[in-house]
């Protein structure tokens, strides 16, 4: 053998596909094309696998009796009115809030009979809220003061105020002990610095101020609140009343925190809000708990997969990862999850060492808000994670004609849209300005500039009450028509069209492209088909004429080579020579074949982007051929008039 040759044992045979139908050979780019549908199909149920148990575990946390015992509640504390006609919604003024306190607070909180007047031993030592929602520990009061002196007063009238409380913030919060008779009886209370916050109407409230206990008993509770409503725990300072009490559900594993807000304006008045919170912090009781618990240790292992998976592409494309949207999809759901983990193990970590401590002395408030708060922040963060997970099934769906044809427009149509949005909301936002400049002080859909816009929305899709603009008798039906030409006929026509337009011009793109896509239907099907025949539940059926791909490998040994002729065929051409006619067939038939072949070698893309070069060269070869005319028309003119003038 010589030194520059390789052995032939090393030579790999040709691989020739073949279909049975026709016996006509087929492009290697369809074969390449089934193997990237099955490598897709393949992820796509991987990841609906991950999806499914996602969504198992999502859905464990939230429950219909979590709505049902917020409602309860809600029905209870808020709109429940006393004897004379006062709930919670309905509170105006300080003395509206006393009247609360004392009457359906007191009633709801203290449950110490059944509904026939009768005493049983649960109810002794403990207040059952509907009979099955434990009170844990006692309820607490906690109010938030400004100081005196705290706004500045025009000097004509500063010798009328002697005393002026601003509107709240944590700069002007008042944290001097006070009490009766200018005793110091009632102290400040700083909190932690990671407790949450409050966003009421009027303010954004911190977790420390002059903290109340309400007693065990009903009894001493209503002599408690009697006392601070006649030594006036509530002055002119007080921004806001925080009520906070929690409750247990044996019958649901369900903890409720209740939160009452009663905010006093520096305009006067009051203003009401509530927090009620249904969370399942003791996870891992039940059957159902521990099949939940799989659902996280599998999602767990789903993560570790994903992030390997994205750091071999990182490593392999390296900076042309970062330039596919795709990708960066993918790593915000791995970051979200990798968060809502990590907040997960902290969260059972956390319950169960201050379990024990907040429920070991019943004459204390056990706050339970802080976990609660940090539970709806884990909740929030996992719906978003499950909502950009479904948006990504779109990755694994574009081998679908339609699919790439929607996905197309919106690519084709993006530079277009983003310019309507410029001028969409320039002419939004002036509206929005414009009416709360008009009606801002008049109307409650108007009264800040973010309802300014919702409501605007509101308006854009037919549900507003126009009665509320008569406020306005002039501008107000002038700002509704006009906004409602501009926005509702001209603009959202103009968005309409820009995507009409996109979408036939992709359409007719994709009309003239040659449909060589393996549909997955079929895909399916053939799947189905073979694996019914290795089962031996069906027999191999080769006369159905089915268009399954068979792969025919033939040794470099035995193979001809059919452009050259045999000594045979030679011989034989010969004695029967070809007529040209059928020669001639024969070489178109080879030219159609090698041009499919061709043609099946050009990507939609590709062909695409010959459609529209074609297309300039028609069009400059249409300007050449008018310029030509043009010239041989002054030519031809020039030729007379010299005829004329000889």
């Amino acid at each position: 053998m010589e030194p520059g040759t390789e052995p032939a044992a090393e030579l790999q045979p040709p691989v020739t596909v073949r279909r049975r139908r026709g016996g006509a050979t087929t492009s290697r780019v369809t074969y390449s094309k089934e193997t990237e549908l099955k490598t897709t199909l393949v992820e796509l149920l991987i990841y609906i696998t991950f999806l499914v148990t996602l969504s198992l575990m999502t859905f464990g946390m939230v429950s219909t009796n979590m709505y049902y015992l917020n409602k309860a509640m809600e029905d209870f504390f808020v709109e429940r009115a006393s004897d004379s006609g006062i709930n919670f919604r309905s509170i105006g003024s300080r003395d509206d809030f006393w009247n609360y306190a004392e009457g359906p607070l007191l009633d709801g909180l203290y449950w110490k009979s059944w509904y026939d007047k009768g005493t049983t031993n649960d109810l002794k030592n403990t207040s059952y809220i509907f009979y099955e929602n434990l009170l844990l520990g006692v309820a607490q009061i906690r109010q938030l003061k400004v100081r005196n002196n705290t706004c500045s007063i025009y000097p004509y009238f500063r010798p009328f105020l002697k005393s002026c409380y601003s509107r709240y913030s944590y700069r002007a919060e008042d944290k001097s002990d006070f009490g009766p008779s200018n005793e110091s009886e009632w102290k400040y209370v700083s909190a932690s610095s990671l407790s949450p916050w409050y966003w009421g109407y009027v303010g954004f409230y911190r977790s420390g101020g002059f903290i109340v206990t309400l007693p065990r008993s009903k009894e001493e509770s209503m002599e408690k609140l009697t006392f601070l409503r006649q030594n006036g725990w509530i002055t002119r300072g007080t921004r806001a009343v925080f009520i906070d009490f929690s409750t247990f559900n044996a019958n649901l594993n369900l903890f409720c925190i209740v939160r009452l807000v009663v905010e006093f304006p520096a305009t006067g008045g009051a203003l009401t809000s509530f927090q009620i919170q249904s969370v399942k912090l003791l996870r891992y009781i039940s059957y159902y708990d521990y099949f939940l618990a799989s659902c996280e240790v599998a999602f767990c292992l789903f993560i570790i997969t994903f992030i390997a998976q994205e750091a071999i592409e990182i490593k392999k494309m390296k900076m042309e990862y970062f330039r596919r949207a795709w990708n960066w999809l993918d790593m915000l759901l791995i970051l979200v999850s990798i968060l809502a983990i990590c907040f997960n193990i902290y969260r059972t970590i956390e319950v169960s060492l201050l379990m024990e401590e907040l429920l070991s002395d019943a004459h204390v408030y056990p706050n339970f808000y802080f976990l609660a708060f940090w539970q709806v922040i884990y909740d929030n963060m996992i719906a978003v994670n499950v909502f950009f997970a479904w948006i990504k099934i779109f990755k694994y769906v574009t081998f679908s004609k339609t699919m790439s044809q929607l996905s197309s427009t919106l690519s084709r149509c993006a530079r277009d849209i983003i310019g309507f949005a410029i001028m969409f909301f320039i002419i939004f936002f002036a509206y929005a300005q414009f009416g709360h400049l008009v009606f801002g002080s008049q109307v409650d859909d108007f009264s800040t500039f973010q309802n300014c816009i919702f409501s605007q929305f509101r308006i854009v899709l037919g549900d507003f009450n126009f009665e509320t603009l008569e406020a306005n008798s002039v501008l107000g039906p002038i700002y509704y028509i006009s906004f409602v030409f501009f926005v509702f006929f001209i603009l959202l026509n103009m968005f309409l069209a820009i995507i009409n337009d996109t979408y036939s011009e992709v359409k007719a793109d994709f009309a003239v492209i040659p449909d060589q896509e393996l549909h997955l239907a079929d895909l399916l099907r053939q799947s189905y088909h073979k694996a019914l025949v290795k089962l031996r539940l069906r027999k191999p059926d080769t006369d159905v004429g089915d268009e399954t791909l068979e792969c025919e490998e033939t040794p470099s040994t035995k193979r001809k080579d059919v452009s050259k002729p045999s000594k045979g065929d030679k011989a034989q051409e010969k004695r029967h020579p070809k007529s040209p006619k059928l020669h001639r067939g024969k070489e178109s038939f080879h030219r159609s074949d090698s041009s499919v072949a061709s043609r099946s070698s050009v990507s939609p893309a590709q062909f695409q982007q010959l459609i529209r070069r074609t297309s300039e060269l028609e069009k400059e070869l249409n300007n050449t051929n008018a310029k030509i005319s043009r010239i041989m028309k002054s030519m031809q003119q020039q030729k007379n008039t010299s005829g004329k003038t000889a």
